[in-house]
């Protein structure tokens, strides 16, 4: 009896053990499958998240032609770093906001962008958006690369965190006031300014450099966005004889007036800034734009070719040179980060105030102690009709 019980058991035995490496091999591509599956999810984890940019743009609003350039540029920057590889190996997202242009929209964008957490951002366009903007960006430590806003008080007290990538009014009416004070000495100037912050900025430096140097201001007025009518102004500008007039402004308004003066038979110099640098201004002046001074940055760059570019036309040059921009402005953070070594917006910002040039695709870039450019690109151009009829300012440079 005990030699049958030793038999069942060392028979049970071999069946348990049969049946536990049966188990064994069946539970092999579970376990294998298992592990996979933690791997990969480790992988998953390991990746780091996004690094997200805010862009701020008017993308509605009389601006929205240039904001769509600025969102034209930004998602292409971000496409051609990201299939680069990222920034130190993390991918970068755009997070789009529209502030139409307009001050109080503006600042829900920036309220926005600081709850949500993105420190860097690309904007604003406009002056006067920037200016209520910035100070939420500071408090809540969020680095601000303008492409656009000129308005020299934007940096003028050094705010650590917004880095300008145009020139300011202040260095824009420089040239400008630099140069009717040598070509009309002593004689009668008119200063005309649409009210906006970037009109009545350059008007104020145009007044300044002009009073510095011995000009003669024979008037100073300012008009409204979307006036047409002029003739009480002209009839003004008649009467205190003006040599010159400049015009701190956009192109519309620009045209308009350049077409009032000509009109009643002005002959004299019209300068203006880059603010009429559009397609539209040569049909609204008509033959009144010939002649017309611009003070100007350097051509607007082209994006680079993308095969993941969306076909969306830039309505104007300027619509090209602020996507243009804008492209940059992500390569000026792109080159703060791995300077900076750190996503952390305040060493980015100081790597940034460094004064070592970046490369972008408007050329070498640096900035100074308050984040202006330190090398301000402004030059002169004269509109001039060319053999097929047109009236082009293009690769006309003007003598400072």
């Amino acid at each position: 009896m005990a030699r049958q019980t030793a038999r069942q058991n060392k028979q049970r035995a071999k069946t348990d053990g049969a049946g536990w490496e049966a188990g064994r091999i069946m539970r092999r591509p579970l376990a294998l499958a298992s592990l996979a599956l933690l791997l990969s999810m480790g992988i998953a984890q390991a990746a780091p998240p996004p690094l997200r940019i805010g862009l701020a743009a008017p993308l509605t609003g009389p601006d929205a032609g240039f904001g769509q350039g600025m969102q034209a540029g930004a998602e292409q920057a971000i496409a051609d770093i990201n299939r680069g590889g990222g920034v130190n190996g993390q991918k970068l997202q755009l997070v789009v906001q529209d502030d139409a242009g307009d001050p109080k929209q503006g600042a829900v964008v920036a309220k926005t962008f600081a709850a949500d957490g993105v420190m860097l951002v690309i904007g604003h366009l406009n002056s006067g958006v920037s200016a209520v903007a910035l100070p939420i960006y500071e408090e809540a430590g969020i680095i601000a690369v303008t492409p656009g806003a000129t308005w020299a008080p934007l940096t003028a007290r050094g705010a650590w965190n917004l880095f300008r990538l145009c020139g300011s009014d202040a260095q824009q009416g420089q040239v400008a006031g630099d140069w009717l004070a040598e070509r009309y000495p002593g004689k009668p100037v008119a200063i005309i300014n649409d009210k906006s912050s970037f009109g009545r900025g350059l008007a104020d430096e145009v007044a300044r450099v002009l009073k510095t140097r011995g000009g003669r201001e024979a008037l100073f007025e300012g008009i409204s966005r979307g006036d047409r009518e002029f003739s009480g102004l002209v009839a003004r500008m008649k009467g205190a004889k003006v040599d010159a007039v400049y015009f701190g402004g956009a192109s519309t308004e620009a045209a308009f007036l350049v077409r009032a003066l000509r009109d009643a038979g002005f002959n004299g110099r019209f300068v203006g800034s880059d603010g009429i640098l559009d397609k539209d201004f040569e049909k609204l002046a008509g033959s009144g734009a010939e002649g017309t001074v611009m003070t100007l940055a350097p051509e607007p760059r082209k994006l680079p070719e993308s095969k993941d570019r969306k076909a969306t036309p830039l309505r104007s040059p300027e619509a090209e040179m602020f996507a243009a921009r804008t492209y940059a402005a992500v390569e000026v953070l792109k080159g703060g980060i791995e300077a900076a070594k750190s996503t952390e917006a305040r060493r980015v910002a100081d790597s940034l105030h460094s004064g070592k040039p970046l490369r972008t695709l408007i050329g070498e870039v640096a900035f100074d102690a308050k984040g202006d450019l330190a090398k301000p690109p402004y030059g002169l151009v004269v509109w001039r009709r060319t053999p097929d009829g047109r009236i082009d300012y293009a690769g006309n440079a003007v003598s400072p």
